[in-house]
């Protein structure tokens, strides 16, 4: 993936200045890492499921196994007592009882029990075989998962890696250029803007509320608030602070609600950026939205156009 950046590097045309190379690959690697990072929290998201999945089949493998061992011991109890008794012949036995009627009636019973403890324990013996087979195929399942986050997150420090390069050459820019970097993409255009300041509901406004109360807050890989945010985390943590549960990342996220034109976002409305939907921020009013922009850069106002606008989703 981070060869790409490479690639084009070497399609620059010849008259493209340094700057202009800077440019494009600093460019090209955030995109990269917001891949990376909501690749990873789907991931992660993934296993979390997955390991609550297992912790309730533990916990129904306990119970079971709780009660076959109590099947086993009234089953090792009636054993004892047959053991005990085994040395008399069962003719001998109801000759010498005082009562042969209740000898009989409670041997009847008592192999009535038998066979019912047996049928209980085969039948628990078979919940817990297929208890420990869900249990052995979910922790198979969690493992591939752990295997694909580290996977991922290993791409991530690569390409953290690969940013800190990138912000070495940018901060190399003299101060014009890195201006003109920033601002690269942020024109609003007037057909773009929101109908009014007004939230689309009240939990949206509770959410805008929120965002507003973030803003500054770092950028950090993976991280859903209160101190930081990636950002499908920050649009999932301000809907939080309004009761609504939004799904970890920004391609989930997407389909959250009910989608709307651009020309009618309103505040507290989603922004899904790029056909990939890798990025996501809140539509405030007057053409501006909050996000987290990537690794560097607070979170922060910026013009709803400053990249491709794939959906508005109202929540």
């Amino acid at each position: 993936m981070l060869s790409a950046a490479a690639t084009a590097l070497v399609a620059v045309p010849a008259a493209a200045t340094p700057y202009d190379v800077t440019r494009a690959e600093v460019d090209r690697l955030y995109r990269e890492a917001e891949k990376a990072t909501e690749a990873y929290n789907e991931a992660d998201e993934r296993a979390d499921a997955l390991r609550r999945r297992i912790a309730a089949a533990q916990d129904g493998i306990a119970r079971q196994q709780q009660r076959v061992n109590t099947m086993r011991e009234s089953l090792g109890s009636v054993a004892g007592a047959q053991y005990r008794s085994g040395g008399l012949d069962p003719a001998l036995a109801l000759l010498l009882s005082d009562d042969p009627e209740d000898y009989l009636e409670k041997a009847s019973v008592l192999d009535r029990i038998t066979v019912h403890q047996a049928g209980e324990l085969r039948r628990l013996g078979s919940a817990l075989r297929s208890l420990a087979q869900d249990r052995a195929e979910a922790a198979g399942k969690l493992g591939a998962l752990e295997k694909s986050r580290k996977a991922v997150a290993a791409h991530k420090r690569t390409v953290e890696r690969k940013l800190t390069e990138a912000r070495r050459l940018l901060g190399s820019l003299p101060a014009g250029e890195r201006a003109a970097w920033d601002r690269a993409g942020r024109s609003v255009r007037a057909d773009l803007l929101g109908p009014g300041p007004a939230p689309a509901s009240g939990r949206a406004a509770a959410a805008v509320a929120a965002a507003r109360s973030a803003l500054g807050k770092p950028y950090v890989w993976g991280a859903d608030g209160p101190s930081s945010f990636d950002c499908s985390g920050l649009t999932q943590w301000s809907y939080a602070q309004a009761g609504v549960a939004l799904p970890r990342t920004s391609q989930a996220q997407r389909y959250a609600g009910r989608q709307v034109p651009l020309s009618e976002a309103r505040p507290g409305d989603l922004v899904v950026y790029r056909s990939d939907a890798s990025h996501v921020g809140m539509y405030m009013g007057n053409g501006q939205v909050i996000h987290a922009p990537h690794p560097g850069a607070p979170v922060r106002y910026d013009p709803v156009g400053m990249m491709p606008v794939s959906s508005v989703t109202r929540v």
